[in-house]
């Protein structure tokens, strides 16, 4: 069955309830940082479903993977500046460890993602 929209993929799904998370919990930082580390972290998880949706929407499977990558980079980036939020104590240890565990999700099924829109590799 083929997809028709990107509200399907199940990455999409998981990285829209991530920036919900983001969200929620980068209202406690302190206010002089809505310019710095909260307005990146949240920018990073709103990348993720932004570039697998419009990845989706272009026609071809190698600009699909173009921006599956993207979204993966975003992955990573995210992760890095909670690590960094965690530290500084913006996020405690159980909210830190909420999103990397949500984060490191997101990653595996964006891999696998990845991984399906390669050609077979065929066994001789």
């Amino acid at each position: 069955m083929a997809l028709r929209s990107y509200q399907e993929l199940i990455g999409w799904k998981k990285g829209i309830e991530l920036v919900t998370d983001v969200y929620r919990l980068t209202q406690k930082f302190p206010k002089q940082e809505i310019y710095g580390l909260t307005s990146q972290i949240r920018r990073a998880a709103v990348s993720i479903p932004s570039n697998i949706a419009e990845g989706q929407g272009h026609m071809s499977r190698r600009e699909f993977k173009q921006f599956l990558g993207h979204a993966r980079g975003s992955v990573f980036e995210l992760e890095s500046q909670v690590l960094i939020a965690r530290n500084l104590s913006y996020l405690n240890l159980e909210e830190g460890e909420f999103l990397l565990e949500r984060i490191a999700e997101l990653g595996r099924v964006l891999n696998g993602l990845l991984k399906s829109l390669d050609p077979a590799v065929t066994n001789h």
